[in-house]
C-alpha cells in the first residue's frame, strides 16, 4: 500500500473509531433504554406487576437496607425475618418473611408492595409503598409521593427473593 493510500485508511479508521465513542458517549448521557414506571401507571392484572417500575435491576444489599430500616420500608414493624435477627422488634402483624421467596413470585412481591390492597383486599393493614391516589387520612407533607421509591422496590423484592426456606 503507498503513503497516500495509508494515511487515508488511518484517517477512515480514526473518524469511525471517533464516530463510536461518541455515538457509545450519547447513549450513556441518555441512560438506559428503560424508564422509571410512575406510581399511577403501575399496572397491576391478576396479582402481578410483570415488569420492574425502576431503571435499575434491584439490589439485594440495598434491599436488606430498607427493609430493615425503621423509617421507610420498616418491614420489621410487622414481619419477622430471621435473616434479620441481629435488630430487635420484629413484628408479629403479618406473615414471617422466611421463605417468602418459596412462596411469592417477583411479579407477586411487586403487586404486594406497589398496593397490596389488590392482592389481599381492603382488609389487609400493609400499606401501598408506590402509591400516591386513592389514599386515606395522607398528611399534607406526603401527599402526592409514595412511600418508597421505584428503585427502593426493586431493591427490597431483590432481597425478599434471597429469603428461601
Amino acid at each position: 500500500m503507498n503513503r497516500t493510500m495509508s494515511l487515508v485508511c488511518g484517517s477512515a479508521q480514526k473518524w469511525t473509531a471517533a464516530i463510536t465513542v461518541g455515538a457509545l458517549a450519547a447513549a450513556s448521557l441518555m441512560g438506559p433504554a428503560s424508564a422509571e414506571v410512575g406510581p399511577d401507571d403501575v399496572k397491576i392484572d391478576d396479582g402481578v406487576v410483570a415488569q420492574p417500575i425502576a431503571d435499575q435491576p434491584g439490589d439485594a444489599a440495598a434491599g436488606r437496607e430498607w427493609a430493615s430500616g425503621r423509617k421507610l420500608g420498616n418491614c420489621l414493624a410487622c414481619h419477622a425475618i430471621s435473616d434479620l435477627s441481629e435488630l430487635p422488634f420484629h413484628g408479629e402483624v403479618g406473615p414471617p418473611l422466611d421463605g417468602v421467596a418459596d412462596r411469592w413470585s417477583a411479579e407477586e412481591l411487586r403487586a404486594i408492595l406497589v398496593n397490596s390492597k389488590t392482592v389481599f383486599g381492603d382488609q389487609t393493614i400493609m400499606p401501598a409503598f408506590y402509591r400516591t391516589a386513592g389514599l386515606n387520612k395522607v398528611a399534607d407533607d406526603f401527599a402526592g409521593k409514595t412511600i418508597l421509591s421505584a428503585q427502593q422496590i426493586e431493591d427490597i423484592i431483590a432481597y425478599l427473593l434471597t429469603l428461601k426456606e
